[in-house]
């Protein structure tokens, strides 16, 4: 039975035919794409549970593309891209990717980025997260570890529930400023520094040592499942 059908979106041959065997192996469907065109007429046609998306495509910048996708494709897109600056990462983040990876990277941490991806979109649409031995109730506004109520402040409930809700996903600092505090404080990082280290102090065992709550220098944080 398949795991479920991936779209790669990417001009080398090579990378694709590497991607296409190892994930038949792992039991998913694969579809190719070589342009950004065929990408988005293969999208819209077999509606894939995640996209693999290379920046680098000979007709249309992997950004633009990324951008379109998002106007109406909901699940999960990791990006794969020959590019590391953080400029290419934290725009294509803002944009919508769920994640990324550097080429040239490695297959099997990639199978694992697509398995926690898959696994935290099918549970989007539940008002209870439950992540391991941490539970976020968006409804109840309650967070509970290893089944004790956690006690957070609303700043701190609010940016786990949004950490939460993108589950697997790093979320860049601007993202969360404006989300939590504001248009107007996307810029203000010490905000986001000292409400990352309080709630270290309240979900990780090892605080100075984050397991749960991770950092991706220069770039954002994101929220595991442990």
């Amino acid at each position: 039975m398949s795991k479920g059908t991936l779209l790669i979106i990417d001009d080398e041959p090579q990378i694709r035919r590497l991607l296409s065997i190892n994930f038949q192996n792992q039991e998913y469907k694969v579809i190719e794409a070589a342009t950004a065109d065929e990408g988005l007429r293969l999208a819209a046609s077999h509606l894939p549970d995640l996209i693999l998306l290379d920046l680098g495509l000979p007709d249309l910048s992997g950004h633009e593309l990324l951008k379109q996708l998002r106007e109406w494709y909901t699940k999960p897109i990791l990006i794969l891209t020959v590019e590391n600056k953080e400029e290419d990462i934290v725009v294509a983040l803002d944009n919508g990717a769920n994640d990324y990876l550097c080429k040239p990277f490695r297959v099997g941490e990639l199978l694992a980025r697509v398995r926690s991806a898959l696994r935290m979109n099918t549970t989007e649409s539940s008002s209870i997260i439950q992540l391991g031995a941490l539970e976020v109730d968006l409804v109840g506004q309650t967070t509970r570890l290893d089944g004790e109520i956690l006690k957070l402040t609303s700043t701190e409930f609010t940016l786990l529930a949004l950490l939460a809700k993108h589950a697997g996903r790093v979320l860049t600092h601007q993202f969360l400023l404006k989300e939590v505090w504001g248009v107007g404080y996307q810029t203000e990082t010490q905000y986001l520094r000292v409400f990352v280290a309080q709630l270290r102090k309240k979900i990780e065992k090892d605080p100075n040592h984050p397991l749960r709550l991770v950092t991706v220098s220069g770039v954002g944080y994101r929220l595991e499942s442990l």
